[in-house]
């Protein structure tokens, strides 16, 4: 098996999906913990509340998978909620621990207009395997403050200069949509499909 989208009752599987379809990528939908300990990468996607996503991963027992599988060193790739969800708190979620994989916490914009919705240009870093200084399709109310900002790989700005995304060994998480993000996001997700 190639890859696996962890469903979760929550995230944006369908767009992902139609994605990877469209590049070809051999891919599955599932919630089962063995198809995530035989998948070769995860995705993990996001749309929804942090402290429902932690319920839902709790309940269908996915949470020592998840971190068990990024541990060993297989390719993660989480958007949107699936960054944020990494980090250890939420000002979505006060009191809500989250996977604690990334220390640092998510925090709320407190200027314009809250969620930022549509296109915003990204800034690369040198910690950069996959993107490239183009424009990428955000809705997002949240951004990680990662502890260690040496995983930054990308910056947008809205109101503020924010963390866009990380990468760190074999994880790889984003807090836009690449797969609404048209011609930018396929190129993005070519090319961590195509990483080892």
């Amino acid at each position: 098996m190639s890859i696996v989208i962890i469903d979760y009752d929550a995230g944006n599987l369908k767009s992902i999906a139609n994605m990877l379809s469209y590049i070809g990528a051999e891919f599955k939908i599932s919630s089962a913990v063995t198809d995530i300990k035989n998948a070769k990468k995860i995705i993990f996607p996001g749309q929804g509340h942090f402290s429902q996503a932690v319920k839902n991963l709790e309940k269908k027992g996915l949470i020592d998978v998840i971190k068990t599988q990024i541990s060993d060193g297989k390719p993660f790739l989480g958007i949107c909620l699936g960054l944020q969800i990494l980090f250890e708190t939420s000002e979505e979620a006060p009191g809500v621990s989250g996977l604690g994989l990334v220390k640092g916490c998510v925090k709320r914009f407190s200027s314009g207009k809250v969620p930022q919705i549509g296109w915003n240009r990204i800034k690369t870093t040198q910690n950069n395997d996959f993107l490239t200084d183009d424009y990428f399709y955000f809705v997002n109310s949240y951004y990680v403050c990662p502890e260690d900002e040496n995983i930054i790989s990308s910056t947008a700005d809205y109101h503020i200069a924010f963390c866009s995304s990380i990468q760190k060994d074999n994880l790889t998480a984003v807090q836009f949509h690449p797969e609404k993000s048209a011609n930018a996001g396929i190129s993005f997700f070519k090319s961590w499909i195509a990483s080892d």
